[in-house]
């Protein structure tokens, strides 16, 4: 009988085999993974239990996210597809052109895992942007064009590839050997080309934007970065540093404090000099060096509700990210943070607490104060656009030339919605019902659902 290989052990070979792919073309990359896993084994050795609050160390030790970028709606279908191929769904919307410090020219998603369970067995996401070439800020009316017809005449994906994976998603996963045949195509068209670079075209394109340059100035996709997770980032900060590799000049995300972890704080090795063959105007091919792919390393926190994410973004703004401003205005427990609807926890029963006769509370923070219920905080399994074009940012090799005179294109979730031709999850909707889903297993085990 043929094996039938899971979505998700595609997904855990997938993500396995850009691992492997990205280690052999950026070398730091695994010193970067080499060191993260150092230093989680050394968390775990010095706070025990409390160092697995957010996840298992074997999840953690596993855990990746990846980025990639695309230049047409067409290649984002496509990449749509191959990701649903191993379980992963277009989650929240991302619009970095107004981001600061420095605006780039392309709205994002992430592709990940939405099943608790799932996200579990292998937490691999890829932070995925999309150029927008109409957006006049960025693109003149002839650039616009050159791009465009450049971005149309290319194919990433080969119909092997797209064929298979529309198998996969419609299957739950392929027998072998086409699930080996599958994950050895999808690597393959993330891997870095060796095509001669076009010089005055991709010139061009950084002229305005670097990013933009690394979409459009060149004839395939690739691997921007995969992320390892890290229980310190602090501590992986100093450990790389003194490996004598330069990393950007912060941490991205929320403040170090000694409260609750919250949301995301990401940092990362500076954009490496890879060699790179370029065609130059009189026909001739030249060797030089592009500076695109650097390696990020990521700490995850707990998932804020709205209310949480507002006070959370109110605070960037006004303080820049000041620890002392952060420990003064945001809960310094857990427990303050979910009876304040800060911030996302799973309730479950407290199977210690004596039966006392006493019939017990409806609310949740009364649960919780009488010792019904205990919280388990939920990981925050997105992105935050400050911090995503900060790293950006700190990566480019010059500023993004941007026409503040002209309209900027609308670009929405519901616009990106449509571009993919698939439902695009809304994070704080995947939160709240994983919440409400654990709120209601609590009720019938407590009689409260009467």
């Amino acid at each position: 009988m043929t094996h039938t290989v899971a979505t998700w052990e595609l997904r855990s070979r997938f993500a396995s085999s850009l691992s492997a792919l990205y280690g052999t073309e950026v070398p730091a990359y695994t010193t970067l993974v080499e060191a993260a896993q150092q230093v989680n084994a050394t968390v775990l050795r010095d706070r025990g239990a409390k160092a697995e609050r957010l996840g298992s160390i074997d999840r953690v030790t596993a855990e990746r996210h990846g980025a990639i970028r695309v230049g047409t709606p067409r290649e984002l279908r496509q990449i749509a597809r191959i990701f649903g191929a191993v379980g992963m769904y277009p989650t929240g919307f991302y619009d970095l052109r107004d981001a600061a410090p420095t605006p780039i020219p392309v709205v994002s998603t992430a592709f990940r895992p939405t099943d608790p369970a799932e996200l579990a067995r292998n937490p691999f996401r890829v932070f995925t942007s999309l150029l927008i070439p109409d957006d006049r800020r960025f693109f003149d009316n002839d650039v616009r064009a050159a791009l465009e017809k450049f971005l149309n005449q290319r194919r990433l994906f080969g119909d092997e590839l797209l064929e298979l994976a529309d198998a996969a998603e419609a299957g739950g996963g392929l027998p072998e050997p086409a699930a080996t045949r599958f994950v050895e195509l999808a690597t393959a068209s993330f891997a870095l080309s060796d095509t001669p670079v076009d010089r005055t075209w991709y010139q061009t394109l950084e002229n305005i934007s670097g990013v933009a340059a690394d979409i459009g100035g060149v004839s395939t996709t690739h691997i921007n970065h995969l992320t390892p997770r890290v229980l310190d980032i602090d501590e992986l900060y100093r450990q790389m540093q003194s490996r004598g590799i330069a990393m950007i000049d912060r941490i991205q995300g929320p403040p170090k404090w000694d409260g609750p972890d919250v949301l995301l704080r990401q940092t990362s090795f500076r954009a490496l000099a890879e060699p790179r063959r370029f065609a130059e105007p009189d026909g001739t091919v030249s060797d030089g060096q592009l500076r695109v792919r650097f390696g990020e390393v990521e700490a995850r926190g707990i998932a804020l509700t709205p209310a949480g994410r507002d006070r959370y973004d109110r605070l960037l703004a006004e303080t820049d990210g000041s620890a002392t401003a952060w420990a003064s205005r945001m809960p310094r427990t857990e427990r303050a943070l979910a009876e304040g609807d800060l911030a996302y926890f799973t309730a479950v029963v407290n199977p210690h607490r004596p039966r006392d006769g006493n019939a017990p509370p409806t609310d949740l923070p009364a649960l919780v104060r009488g010792g019904w219920v205990d919280l388990e905080p939920i990981v925050y399994e997105d992105f935050l656009p400050r911090s995503a074009a900060g790293i950006f940012s700190s990566n480019l090799t010059g500023e993004t030339s941007v026409d503040h005179d002209q309209d900027g294109m609308a670009r929405d979730a519901q616009w990106l919605a449509g571009v993919l031709d698939r439902p695009l999850h809304d994070p704080f909707d995947l939160y709240d019902r994983q919440r409400a889903d654990s709120l209601h297993t609590v009720a019938v085990k407590l009689g409260t659902n009467r």
